[in-house]
């Protein structure tokens, strides 16, 4: 389970503090266990500052305590600060990347069965999509709805998210998408094949959440050649 330091400390010297907490970087490179290192100031109080350092568990975090860079640059730091730094350790109960989760949505309604459902709550009406695959991109919610129809009504399907990362305001997902052929497709009539294909989606997200912008990658040729599209060409 992942494990959360919560380090907060006054300081009017914090210029100095950043100094040090680069060279702890530099110096425990390829042998400290921290995934993830933010810090914030108080917006009401210049001198209030709270670190907070990720880890993947409480044991690597106690590793990466009694690493001796660690203890040092830490007695050097407190030195800074007025008054010694408080700790509070945490172990994470819930962690939700709500970016992510609202492109895992996107996914999910894409493939709902019946009718397709109102995609407005995950993405933004100016909504601008790139598919290499298309000849022009898809500008606006209602294109991109008419993008998903012509998919369902070609297949049944269905994605799996095999992998996502969030930075930022991008969310990039890897996915697997499987589906049975059951309408005409690129002037390809129904086969009843099951297909399938991977690709990659990165979605730009706006201030709301809401996905504003798409760069899709997948395997159009590996589908054409599941449902027999390349047969002539390879004789």
């Amino acid at each position: 389970m992942t494990f959360v330091q919560l380090i907060e400390c006054r300081t009017s010297r914090f210029d100095e503090m950043n100094r040090l907490l680069d060279t702890w970087v530099e110096e425990t490179r390829g042998r400290r266990s921290a995934t993830h290192d933010l810090i914030g100031k108080d917006r009401s109080d210049d001198a209030h500052f709270v670190q907070i350092v990720e880890f993947p568990s409480y044991e690597d975090a106690m590793r990466n305590s009694h690493l001796p860079e660690t203890d040092r640059i830490f007695q050097e730091m407190a030195a800074l600060c007025d008054g010694m730094p408080t700790f509070t350790d945490l172990e994470v109960v819930r962690d939700e990347q709500l970016y992510a989760a609202n492109a895992r949505r996107l996914f999910e309604l894409i493939a709902t069965e019946g009718e397709l459902p109102p995609l407005n709550n995950v993405m933004a009406e100016h909504y601008h999509g790139h598919d290499p695959a298309n000849e022009q991109d898809t500008l606006g919610l209602e294109n991109m709805r008419r993008e998903c129809e012509m998919w369902r009504g070609a297949f049944d399907f269905a994605f799996t998210v095999d992998d996502q990362i969030a930075q930022g305001d991008r969310v990039c997902t890897r996915w697997t998408w499987q589906g049975t052929h059951r309408g005409d497709f690129l002037g390809i009539p129904a086969t009843g094949r099951r297909v399938s294909m991977t690709g990659t989606t990165v979605f730009r997200c706006g201030e709301d959440g809401k996905l504003v912008e798409g760069w899709w990658q997948y395997d159009r040729l590996g589908l054409m050649a599941q449902l027999g599209a390349l047969d002539e060409l390879e004789t």
